[in-house]
């Protein structure tokens, strides 16, 4: 059992992170599952939330219906989700890097990529939506003109603004979070008394009795696409969970850590609900703002907002779009610094940052806005689920046991150990990755935003979520019995659910490596 870190013992909030994907010594782990609580809420407690909150309304649904559809997006997303949190602790490193035990050395950067995926994908929505917000507020409160280069103006120093949180790292990201989980609440609370006279629970959508026949027939697969959009929120924290629980001490309960996980976006029903319901509100008293064609949630909430709401609305869009912003980016950073050793975490994450606010100005500019979110999302559930489904199984089979030098071989630039398999890929899990993703975007069928060729073969309904699941399950649990792992991959206890073979793994050879076959490390077995 490892000794308790001394929170007192924290650096300074103004102090330049320096841990990489390096495992953290356990002096430094000061967090606890109440500041992973804080990090994943705040970052999804943000107006852009909000945004994904107005889908199902953008979709055609009542309000009724589309609540059905964020229940159940956000409840499945949380079970997937809660479980990614326990490798921090247990490795003290992000997600990532532990993938490598179950995808090997190299396949570790299939989450590298995903997180790049979803920290562009959600760092765009922030900047987004908040600048949106600003702009707004800031025309009808002192008539600043909304032209593009207003939009411009506030996207960069927005954006630059987040950048400059994530440089200083983890503890300036959880100072952020630690304000923004309560500010922002407390405005959402303000913002439900703001509407609350304007609400109409009963506002019917688009799939009523009277709607002709080809329009009832796309409610289910727009039920089932709002819902996915739903999801893709707490799914897209899954490359990112082991970025901020890697600082929670090892011997720290699993059950705690999980539980704050699942929490954290149980608790997103606030700006969930919060952006359903004014969407719902928009669409009664100004429909033109929700046309599918060209929909704008901003300027609606701005064009039904009483006067004294303006200014909420910009510290709303502020304090959140800081939070998701952060939280999206300052894993990619800390990701990136490991896949190209050149670079430091700091400058990873100003190459990142540089590249995703591109991908801001081309997606707003550019591209439609509501295809571009719908089709990042969608690609966020396909790729990234059935990766979390290969690690969270993984994790079962090995007990929790891991060898956590071994799990730094690609890092330190060395070859072999426990996790080398074949050149450095675990091709079970890579094939159970890369089947199950490759089917989920083959049957995706997102009305409207983003059909895959397959996408039809069910009546129109999404099914890509299933049958990604299920099959990226069989198949990996179904490659361990037949064609098992060495035995050496395993801890003391053996593996369950899976076959091993007695074969020998090479020693880590190359920079700093030590001579012979590292000693295992089973102080993470606890919990």
């Amino acid at each position: 059992m490892s000794p308790q870190p001394d929170p007192s013992s924290a650096p300074s909030l103004t102090e330049v992170e320096t841990h990489g994907v390096d495992r953290i010594p356990d002096a430094d782990r000061t967090a606890t599952p109440l500041d992973l609580f804080r990090l994943a809420f705040g970052g999804a407690n943000t107006f852009s939330t909000c945004v994904l909150g107005a889908f199902p309304i953008l979709f055609g649904l009542s309000f009724w219906q589309g609540l059905a559809a964020t229940l159940l997006g956000v409840v499945a997303g949380a079970l997937i989700l809660c479980p990614m949190a326990v490798f921090g602790p247990v490795n003290g490193t992000n997600n990532a890097v532990s993938s490598s035990a179950h995808l090997g050395v190299h396949g570790r950067v299939v989450g590298s990529f995903l997180s790049l995926l979803t920290a562009i994908a959600f760092f765009s929505i922030s900047v987004w939506s908040s600048g949106d917000a600003l702009v707004g507020g800031a025309h009808r409160l002192f008539g600043l003109p909304r032209g593009d280069l207003s939009y411009v103006v506030a996207y960069a120093l927005f954006a630059c603004l987040v950048l400059a949180v994530c440089v200083y790292g983890f503890r300036f990201m959880l100072f952020v979070n630690k304000v923004a989980v309560t500010s922002a609440s407390v405005l959402f609370v303000v913002g439900a008394i703001a509407f609350a006279g304007d609400f109409d629970p009963s506002y019917a959508g688009v799939f009523t009795d009277s709607a002709d026949p080809a329009t009832q027939s796309l409610f289910w697969p727009s039920f089932i696409g709002a819902a996915l959009i739903v999801l893709s929120n707490p799914v897209s924290f899954g490359a990112f969970l082991g970025d901020w629980s890697r600082y929670i001490p090892a011997s720290t309960p699993r059950r705690r850590v999980i539980g704050a996980a699942f929490l954290s976006q149980i608790a997103t029903l606030l700006p969930f609900l919060f952006g359903l319901a004014t969407a719902s509100i928009i669409a009664a008293k100004a429909p033109d703002y929700v046309d599918p064609a060209a929909p704008d949630f901003v300027g609606g909430l701005l064009a039904i907002s009483p006067s004294w709401f303006f200014l909420p609305v910009c510290l709303l869009a502020l304090i959140g779009g800081m939070s998701t912003g952060t939280t999206a980016l300052y894993g990619t950073g800390l990701d990136f610094s490991s896949v190209f050793p050149r670079l430091s975490r700091v400058q990873a994450t100003v190459l990142v940052g540089v590249a995703s606010i591109a991908f801001i100005f081309i997606g707003r500019f550019g591209l439609d806005l509501v295809q571009s979110i719908s089709t990042f999302a969608t690609m966020i559930i396909t790729c990234t689920t059935p990766w979390m489904v290969v690690m969270i199984l993984g994790f079962w089979t090995r007990r929790g046991w891991y060898d956590p030098e071994a799990l730094q071989v690609f890092n330190r630039r060395q070859r072999g150990g426990r996790y080398w398999f074949a050149h450095g890929w675990n091709w079970r899990g890579m094939t159970a990755w890369w089947v199950s993703a490759l089917l989920g975007v083959l049957f995706t069928n997102i009305p409207g935003q983003f059909v895959g060729p397959l996408g039809d073969l069910v009546n129109g309904v999404d099914i890509s979520l299933p049958l990604s699941l299920v099959v990226s399950a069989v198949l990996f649990l179904t490659l361990l019995r037949v064609f098992p792992e060495p035995r050496a991959v395993y801890g003391p206890e053996g593996a369950r659910l899976a076959r091993t073979v007695d074969v020998p793994v090479p020693a880590i050879a190359g920079p700093g490596a030590v001579p012979g076959e590292p000693e295992p490390v089973t102080a993470a077995n606890g919990g």
